[in-house]
């Protein structure tokens, strides 16, 4: 009888904790202010100051986990602001309405919000996605284009870099990835985007097709 006793009390303390029972907490969220406080906080309806504050930056770091953002740290910076408005054009068909509807694809690139997004009438059929078009003096033309050529393997002889997956719109200027830091600087003029949505954007667009291009990049002359 002790013996069963002591089994029976040995395989209660081997039952898993309920799956009702609190996580433990996790570390507790430092980031101070950043360069979009105050558009995040809006985002989020907090109150809006343009200050960090602890319940910001555990806010803003549940939505950086929501996006799958790397690293969730609850920093209110460039690249997590751009990719919580491509989330919102997404989501909402009226984010989308400053790029016209047709019925065959349009390739929308939104120079204002640094975001392109492939649209058949108003349904999405490619991102949005975050890109990053023309510095100051090298702007990225606007207006409407079409793709003229493609070259999965350019490489550029006037900057000297390669520009995988590209498709030219207007004379050297084109939609074409890169490794570089989509949230710093700008481009020599074309419409820059990751890798991965380079090369889908590639797979997708064919010559011919359309693009529109409207607004000015923040910082620039134009």
């Amino acid at each position: 009888m002790r013996w069963l006793l002591a089994s029976i009390a040995a395989l209660s303390l081997a039952v898993p904790a309920s799956p009702d029972a609190p996580a433990p907490a996790g570390p507790a969220c430092r980031a101070g202010t950043a360069p979009y406080q105050r558009e995040l906080e809006r985002e989020l309806r907090l109150t809006v100051d343009g200050r960090q504050s602890a319940a910001d930056c555990a806010a803003i770091r549940r939505l950086q986990q929501r996006l799958g953002i790397r690293p969730a740290d609850g920093s209110a910076n460039l690249r997590t602001y751009r990719l919580v408005v491509a989330d919102k054009i997404r989501r909402n068909p009226a984010e989308r309405r400053a790029c016209p509807a047709r019925p065959y694809r349009i390739t929308c690139v939104d120079l204002n919000r640094q975001v392109l997004w492939a649209q058949s009438g108003r349904g999405l059929v490619f991102g949005p996605v975050p890109v990053r078009s023309g510095r100051d003096g090298l702007e990225t033309r606007r207006g409407w284009q079409r793709i003229y050529q493609k070259n999965r393997y350019h490489y550029s002889t006037i900057y000297h870099v390669p520009m995988p997956y590209a498709q030219f719109f207007n004379g050297g200027q084109a939609l074409h990835g890169t490794r570089s830091d989509l949230f710093s600087s700008g481009s020599g003029g074309c419409v820059n985007l990751a890798l991965g949505d380079a090369r889908r954007l590639y797979d997708l667009l064919q010559k011919g097709d359309r693009l529109y291009l409207w607004g000015t990049k923040p910082g620039t002359g134009g």
